[in-house]
């Protein structure tokens, strides 16, 4: 694997750290207009600086944020203050303007399967070269059926199912977002301990999973299978040799439920060559089970709170020896990394500029 994907390896620059004060943070966001009634959605004025950030990413690393529907980042994505049920609705092709946004998760995937005509409305609201980050549904990929308060309640009959992870999943996607297909992203939630302890029967379950699935090449020249885990003790050689045997990658989760990039690393190596598939989705300060902490704490998501910015540094050598290497990126980052997913976004992008 090249140098650069070590952690003593050279580097750009790393982002200077903002600072610490959460109310006081710079965010360098244009004035924000007041909502109104509208119907459609304006992107924000597009800023010189952002574009010349976006001019200096190789073409190969895609950045973007877990979904866009957020009212806090007029200014930022919208030129002003929309409500969050219009942006969810059609905020996708102004967000799809902000030079650095070339990616996005569809999370919302996850709590439902989507059809072909639902991705074909997504793919025709942005331009041929955007790529969709899409999470696979908890139907599949979650080894118990929950409750709305989110506890598990009984086993889940169709945890890995070959026949769900194809009908309702990977064909629809296909379908409809065609050539738009980045990455399609199984995320096993984390596991009961029950099951935990039978994990080679769980590696058996995904490899039969991801060897009934059909090559994305086809219709997707850029599409990329990965498998994100929850549980840190699945990360072993034998899930390497999973993934490998499938021509899937692993996606680099940055949670606090994981061990930080350094120790993630391994398996990257061992796959090498391949694309790198990242979601930044919460600031390890939260603890494992800090999301709704983080959630209420960044909101309305409009400026950077808590910059992380060893993480960044980190994943920032990881996306260069990547993309060096003429290796496809896909990096989603959630507004739960640091404050606002815009924002880590441009501070990503500007750890990853070259060096004069």
């Amino acid at each position: 694997m090249q140098d650069s994907l070590f952690p003593d390896a050279d580097a750009p620059p790393a982002a200077k750290a903002e600072p610490p004060s959460r109310p006081d943070a710079a965010t360098d966001v244009a004035p924000v207009r007041r909502a109104s009634r509208a119907t459609t959605i304006e992107a924000a004025p597009v800023d010189p600086a952002l574009q010349a950030l976006a001019a200096g990413l190789p073409p190969l690393v895609r950045l973007g944020t877990s979904t866009w529907s957020y009212p806090g980042w007029a200014g930022m994505v919208w030129d002003r203050d929309y409500s969050e049920a219009l942006l969810a609705k059609r905020g996708l092709t102004a967000y799809a303007r902000h030079p650095l946004l070339r990616t996005v998760c569809v999370d919302r995937a996850f709590y439902r399967p989507l059809s072909a005509s639902q991705y074909a409305q997504l793919a025709a609201m942005v331009p041929p070269d955007f790529r969709f980050v899409v999470k696979a549904p908890a139907l599949v990929t979650d080894a118990l059926v929950r409750g709305e308060e989110g506890r598990g309640r009984q086993p889940n009959p169709a945890f890995l199912s070959p026949e769900l992870a194809l009908q309702e999943f990977v064909l629809p996607a296909l379908e409809g977002l065609g050539e738009r297909v980045g990455a399609l992203v199984f995320q096993l939630s984390p596991l009961p301990v029950s099951l935990l302890a039978q994990w080679p029967r769980v590696f058996e379950r995904l490899a039969a999973m991801l060897h009934a699935l059909p090559s994305l090449q086809p219709t997707a020249p850029d599409g990329v299978i990965a498998v994100e885990v929850r549980n840190p003790e699945l990360l072993t050689p034998a899930l390497v040799e999973v993934l490998r045997g499938a021509g899937a990658t692993y996606c680099l989760g940055l949670h606090p439920k994981l061990p930080p990039i350094a120790e993630q690393l391994p398996l990257l190596r061992a796959l090498w060559p391949g694309p790198l598939v990242c979601r930044w989705n919460v600031n390890p300060l939260h603890g494992a089970y800090g999301y709704e902490e983080a959630e209420k704490l960044y909101q309305p998501f409009d400026r950077m709170v808590d910059p992380d910015v060893e993480t960044r540094t980190a994943l920032a050598r990881v996306i260069t020896g990547t993309a060096r290497a003429g290796q496809k990126v896909y990096v989603t980052i959630s507004n739960k990394a640091e404050g606002s997913a815009p924002l880590s976004v441009r501070a990503l992008a500007e750890a990853l500029q070259p060096v004069a």
